[in-house]
């Protein structure tokens, strides 16, 4: 079987058609009859057409659940915290028709069980960062915290208390919210980092913090702990396509114009759709 891991969506439904196609038609041409399909999160928002992008990703998921899954991202979290009333919409959403559609809390619902982050085959796949001190069995034990929650009783509440930028950088002793939102914001959130590892939120707009500032990309660390996995992220596309031996960046900027992307993961081919600008490119994701 051959696994595929694709960018973020962001409501962009036509062009996720499109790659699908070619992904089954690849993992055909190899003599695999169901490919895995792992979206890295940010199935919806900003883009034309989210209510069907998340229809669609929900059908595949329910029809093919060993080969069909999606990681949650800052705007799949958004929009649960705003179908709930935990959170206020921004002017910039394109959420209206989901928070219309008559199978609303249906997808809701969905969506609320996906994870924040796999491991898979040797890849640790999230969807924004890994924190510098975890490791990747850290970042999926931490990960699993959040899941929980969210799949509790107490979710509504703990979706009131998540957003915020402090603390900023991971610490062992962490509890309550402050460690989930810590958590939330490294795996969703996360670009640039200053050396000591703690998290900036402020620069959004380019692939490196400002002449002076120190901060660079999560990844660049040197003190990095999951440098022995290949880490597979999306939520940067003023980065772009990202391909190292031991990292796979996959947010193209499908939305801004660019184009939507999926690596397979067997053997690093790729995969790519052509999309029109669907938004004028600001940085803020």
């Amino acid at each position: 079987m051959r696994t595929y891991a694709i960018g973020d969506l962001q409501g962009c439904a036509h062009e996720a058609e499109l790659l699908i196609e070619r992904i089954v038609d690849d993992a055909r041409s190899h003599g695999s009859a169901q490919p895995r399909i792992l979206f890295v999160g940010d199935l919806i928002n900003r883009g034309p057409d989210s209510l069907t992008a998340l229809r669609r990703m929900k059908a595949l998921s329910d029809a093919h659940p060993d080969h069909v899954e999606a990681l949650l991202g800052n705007h799949d979290l958004h929009l649960i915290a705003v179908a709930v009333g935990a959170q206020r919409a921004s002017r910039s959403d394109t959420l209206d028709e989901i928070l219309a559609a008559p199978d609303r809390d249906e997808l809701v619902a969905w969506l609320r069980q996906r994870p924040l982050a796999m491991f898979v085959d040797a890849h640790l796949l999230v969807h924004a960062g890994v924190a510098p001190a975890w490791t990747a069995a850290q970042a999926m034990a931490l990960a699993h915290e959040v899941e929980a929650v969210l799949r509790g009783d107490g979710w509504i509440g703990f979706l009131r208390d998540m957003y915020g930028n402090e603390p900023n950088a991971w610490d062992d002793s962490l509890t309550g919210i402050a460690r989930l939102r810590c958590i939330v914001n490294a795996l969703t959130r996360m670009r640039l980092c200053a050396p000591d590892g703690s998290m900036d939120f402020a620069h959004k707009e380019s692939e490196a913090g400002p002449e002076g500032s120190g901060l660079v990309p999560w990844f660049d660390l040197p003190q990095r702990a999951t440098r022995d996995v290949t880490v597979v992220f999306g939520h940067w596309s003023a980065l772009g396509l990202v391909l190292r031996p031991n990292l796979v960046g996959l947010d193209s900027g499908c939305v801004w114009g660019g184009k939507l992307t999926a690596v397979c993961l067997d053997d690093r081919s790729l995969l790519q759709v052509d999309c029109p600008e669907y938004r004028e490119h600001s940085g803020k994701k």
